[in-house]
This record gives C-alpha cells, structure tokens and sequence, in this order.
C-alpha cells in the first residue's frame, strides 16, 4: 500500500490509571469514622429508666460521691482541732450542699447528669488555713476548729465571685473558644488520671479489703456473659452488689477481731467503726446558714480560695465533657459552659453560707458511673440528690453508710476514674492523629498535666507548704493550688501550644470545622433539645445568664 500525505500516526494507548493504594491493614477489619455520640447508652440525657431501676441507680450514684465526701472530711477536721461529732456535722453540710448543688446544676446549669460534690482543690488553701490558726491561744481545740471554720466560711463567700463573673460575664466561654480536639484529650484524660493517687495507693491502705473489691468489680464485667439475667443486672448495679459484700466481709473481720492489735491508722482504714460516725452523729440535724458562727473575712486567706476555685472551674470543665459525651448529648456550648461556671459560683456561695469544709465541683467518679452503668439519664442523679438531702439530715442513717472503709471507695475510683481518661482519648477522633504537630501537642500537655502536679504534691508537707514559699502567703497558696491541679496545668500548657504553633494554618487537623459547630448556641440542631432550661424558663431569664 502506498502512504497517503494525510495519514495520520496511530494515537499513544490510553494507560489504565494505577490502582489506589489501600492503607495498610485495610483489607483487615472496618475504619470507624467519627461519631458524636455513643452507640451503647441504654438511656441517655432526656431519656428515664423505671422508677425502680431509677431509684437504684439514684441510691448508687450517693454511694460514690459519699466515699470523696468521708475523705476530705476525715483529712481535714482533725487537723482543725474538731472532734468525731464536729466531723459528722461537717459531712452532713458537704452532703446537703451536695444535693442542692447538684440539683441547681441540673435545672439551671449544665443541665448534663454530673453530681456536684466537694472538691479535692480547695484541701491547700483550707491547710493554709489551719496552719495560721495552729499557733494561736484558744481555750479549747473546739474553739480553734470554730474558728477555723468560721474563716473557711468567709474566704469560700468572698471567692465566689470569681466564678460568678467569669461564669456570667463570659470570659470563661471566651477562653474555652480557644479550645479543640487536641486540648480536650489531655484535660479529659488527666481528671481522671490526675488523680491516681487516691486510687491504688490509697486501696493498698488496706489492702485484704480494698484488692478484693478491685477484683470483684473487673470479675463482674466478665460474669454478665454467662447468663442475659446476670448481664442487666450487673450492668446496673455491679457496684452496690461489690459494696455490699467487701463491707460485709470487713464486718467480719472486725468483729473477729483481726484488727484489735493493729496500728492506729489500720484500725481507722480497716475496721468498719474506725471513723466513729455512727456514735457521733445526731439523729436529727438540719444544716443551716451559718451554723459555725459569723464568718471571718481576712484578705490572705480569700486570695487563696481565689486559687482553688479557678481550678474547680478547670475541673469541672473537663468533667462537663466527659459527661456530655457519656450522657449521649451533643458537646457543651460556650453558653452553656459559661452559666455552668458562674452557677457553680453561686454554689460556692452557698458553700460558704451554709458552713462547708470545701466548695463544690463536678465529680469525676460520678460521671465515670455513668460510663460503667450505660446510663446517662439527667432524672437519676436528680433523684441522687434526695438521698444526699435526706441522708444529711438525719444524720444516724447517713452515718451508717459513710462507715463503709475508705479503701473500698478507693477501689471503686480505680474502675471509674479510668473510664473518665479512657473518655478523654476519644475525643482525638475529630483531629488528625498522623500529624506530628498533634502529637507533639497531646504528649507534652499529657506529660506536663501530671508531672508538674506530680513534683508540687511530693514537695507540699502536711501543714500545705508547697514547694513555692516566698513571703507573700497568699501567692503561694494561689501558685501552688493551680499547679498541684492536673487539668488546670494540662488546660493551660494544650491551649497556649496548641492555639501558637500555626494553630490557624492547622485549623483541618486540629479538628476545628468538627468541633465548632458545637460550641455555638445554634451550631447544632440538637444543643437546644439538650441543653435548654426546663419550663421555658429561658423566656424569662436575660440573655446574659443563658
């Protein structure tokens, strides 16, 4: 054949594009994708169990605060020169300002299922306290512990007002916008992590009581596979049935007498006498405004309290996420985290009115029962309050369980305050957890959230000196409170790297376009069904205080 001039040369074949790489393992198992809510609550927010189950679950919610309630009060009252009856009247102020708290929250405040309980964060300032009134001449210790108590109630009325303003005049929201993925991992993570102290260490006080209940706790998980009957109830109601048998097995131990020749302060952790509450406490007492005597108001001391009550603002924050997620409600908004904080200065005031060793916070262990239970239902620990109230009246009854040892408490926090950092590290879903930045970010606000509080609790003494001792006590007590705090350091290391290493080049892997809708009042169409006050009282409120 002869070429024509208009040939044209056959076109280059078409190659098939490469396949995708698949990443490594996917041809495994599945990829689980974000998800804003857990997929295993049998009950969530705004959902109710039967009023029996309910009562239960209630009743169980008051045993676990109780055990942090008997423990700040059994470290603090002897140290203020009170007697056993002084600290039965101390636990029956921190139960009803408990149940008042908790109640006020759940109407007007978070409106998620945390009980408000005291806190661990105002034990420093209160030693600082002590310490200034040790070498005083009184003419009893009685008197001494009235007047200590007397200067507790006017430096937790006069701090108050931190909360208050920044709750209400919104600072506290304005800082929480600087906050994503990366900085709610460690702050969730250390509230519960930050308090390992208390867990294992204060178990092995009395270890042939506080193990048993570690592992009967962790056995139960596994006895719900052997038959669905035992499943639903251990589910619920593993802790009471644990409670009840470890209390019973150290009854027996005490009254066998294991414990007559024993050290003094084995006796008080082990024997299910040794707090002495059941013959001190009244049948009958009603906590009233200030039942200790006129508040004492002294400038260095409230200074002090201004310390604890930023980092109960700090704690509870983290806790107000943790709750969220296991309550199965949409991520708190800045308006909600704002009337949360300043109701909780509201609450301190009280605290302070009605004669509280300590202000209040949202309770970690608490919200880490709502992860064991699966029930995140806002109407149980509203029903919780009743016993906190009740029980805290009629002092005898409340006595009986607040005689259950410490140890067995402890043992209860290891499971629970686990389940509150084990939360914290499923927030990372929303962010990118192949980014070095990241990574650089989470492990140093980890790190220094429990290291830094590490190194300040080792160097404070009994009395609460703390390791920074210049002559202006009341800046000691502010600088120590605030470092010895777990999420107050992680909270404040996460924000400051994460918000200045480019943190708007990184906006995508920081999480942010997942996290911001939520943080806005109508960000989510869901935050209003969560969120909202009851009775359309919002209608009647102003703006500012919603």
């Amino acid at each position: 054949m002869v070429e024509t001039a208009n040939h044209q040369p056959p076109p280059n074949p078409v190659l098939a594009p490469p396949p995708l790489q698949q990443p490594l393992g996917a041809g495994r198992g599945p990829v689980f994708g974000p998800s804003e809510q857990l997929t295993q609550l049998h009950y969530c927010i705004h959902s109710n169990p039967s009023l029996p189950k309910a009562v239960l679950l209630a009743f169980q919610h008051y045993i676990v605060m109780l055990g942090t309630t008997v423990m700040i009060a059994t470290y603090l009252v002897p140290r203020m020169g009170g007697t056993n009856g002084d600290k039965a009247r101390v636990i029956q102020a921190l139960l009803f300002m408990a149940g008042i708290n908790t109640l006020l929250q759940t109407w007007f405040g978070t409106r998620l299922p945390t009980v408000m309980g005291p806190s661990f964060a105002y034990v420093l300032p209160v030693l600082s306290i002590i310490r200034d009134y040790v070498d005083n001449s009184f003419s009893s210790e009685h008197e001494r512990f009235l007047h200590t108590m007397r200067t507790i109630q006017g430096s937790l009325i006069v701090s108050s007002i931190l909360n208050i303003l920044i709750g209400y005049g919104k600072a506290w929201g304005k800082f929480t916008r600087l906050f994503s993925p990366v900085v709610i991992v460690p702050v969730v993570c250390v509230v519960g992590l930050g308090r390992f102290a208390m867990g294992f260490p204060q178990l092995a006080s009395c270890v042939e009581i506080g193990l048993p209940m570690l592992l009967l706790v962790v056995f139960c998980q596994h006895l719900q596979l052997i038959h669905p009957a035992a499943h639903a109830v251990l589910e619920k109601f593993a802790l009471l049935i644990c409670i009840g048998l470890i209390w019973a097995f150290a009854a027996i131990l005490t009254v066998a007498g294991t414990y007559n020749n024993a050290k003094p302060n084995t006796q008080q952790t082990c024997r299910v006498d040794g707090s002495h509450l059941l013959q001190s406490a009244p049948w009958i007492k009603v906590p009233y405004p200030f039942q200790w005597g006129t508040p004492i108001f002294r400038a260095s001391h409230v200074f002090g309290m201004f310390g604890a009550a930023l980092v109960s603002s700090a704690e509870s924050t983290g806790t107000f996420y943790a709750a969220a997620r296991l309550a199965g409600a949409t991520h708190p908004p800045l308006h909600v985290i704002n009337r949360s904080i300043g109701l909780q200065g509201i609450g301190q005031l009280l605290d302070g009115i009605f004669g509280a060793v300590a202000g209040t916070s949202a309770s970690v262990e608490n919200v880490g029962l709502l992860g064991l239970t699966h029930v995140g239902s806002r109407r149980v620990v509203q029903i919780s309050t009743a016993f906190m109230i009740v029980f805290s009246i009629f002092g005898k009854f409340g006595a009986f369980f607040a005689m259950i040892p410490l140890p067995i408490f402890a043992a209860m926090y290891c499971v629970l305050w686990g389940i509150v950092s084990a939360v914290g590290v499923s927030f990372i879903q929303y962010a990118n957890t192949n980014s070095l930045r990241n990574i650089y970010v989470l492990g140093v606000s980890l790190f220094l959230g429990i290291s830094i509080p590490q190194y300040f609790t080792m160097h404070t003494d009994d009395s609460g000196h703390g390791p920074l001792r210049t002559s202006a006590g009341w800046f000691n007590d502010i600088v120590n409170t605030l470092f010895s705090s777990s999420p107050a350091v992680a909270m404040m290391v996460g924000t400051l790297l994460d918000n200045t290493l480019d943190g708007h080049k990184y906006r995508n892997e920081r999480g942010i376009p997942w996290w911001a809708p939520f943080q806005s009042r109508k960000g989510d169409s869901r935050n209003e069904e969560f969120y909202s006050y009851p009775l359309r009282i919002n209608e009647w409120v102003p703006s500012r205080f919603i």
